[in-house]
This record gives structure tokens, sequence and C-alpha cells, in this order.
């Protein structure tokens, strides 16, 4: 699964997406135990780089720990991606060929 050439419009809706499923742990509190390192792994695929390692290690904590499954990670780090960072790459990856 790859989300490289997605568009930032459409990874925020994915992102949407994936927060919701967060959220199927307060009717079903068992599905953390597999829902925290999935969403952990998919922040990686959406988020290259140093960025999506330490938003995939925030998501796992906050899916894993109970009550805070209110907190939409997937977002809020598409907000801080493409709002917020001041880089010119925009989250995109940028290769080095020197």
């Amino acid at each position: 699964m790859t989300f490289e050439n997605t568009s930032k419009t459409k990874k925020l809706v994915i992102g949407i997406c994936f927060d919701a499923m967060g959220y199927v742990s307060f009717v079903f509190p068992p599905f953390d135990f597999v829902w925290a390192p999935v969403s952990a792994w998919l922040m990686t695929k959406l988020y290259k780089g140093r960025k999506g390692k330490i938003a995939a290690a925030i998501s796992f904590i906050e899916e894993a720990l109970p009550m805070l499954d209110i907190i939409p990670t997937f977002t809020l780090m598409w907000l801080y991606t493409f709002v917020f960072s001041s880089e010119k790459d925009n989250g995109k990856t940028v290769i080095d060929l020197n």
C-alpha cells in the first residue's frame, strides 16, 4: 500500500476516515488491540520520513491508551504537514542525489 502520489485533499479524506476508525473502540474496546499497530503502520505509509515515524509512534500510543481515542491524530498530522509546516516539500519525499 502506497500513498506517495496521493493529493493532499485525498490524504485529508483518508486521514478523517482513519480517525473515524479509531472511534470504533468506544463501542468495541478490544478493537484497539488491532487498530493501534495498524494505525501506526498506516501513518508511516501516509507520511514518509522522520515526521511519519514520530507521528506513527504518537498514533500508536494514542490508540493504545484508553480514553485518548478522541484525538484525531491523522487529521492533526495532515494539518501539521500541509498547513503549519514551513517546509517547501509539503510532506512529499525529497530525494537528494548528492
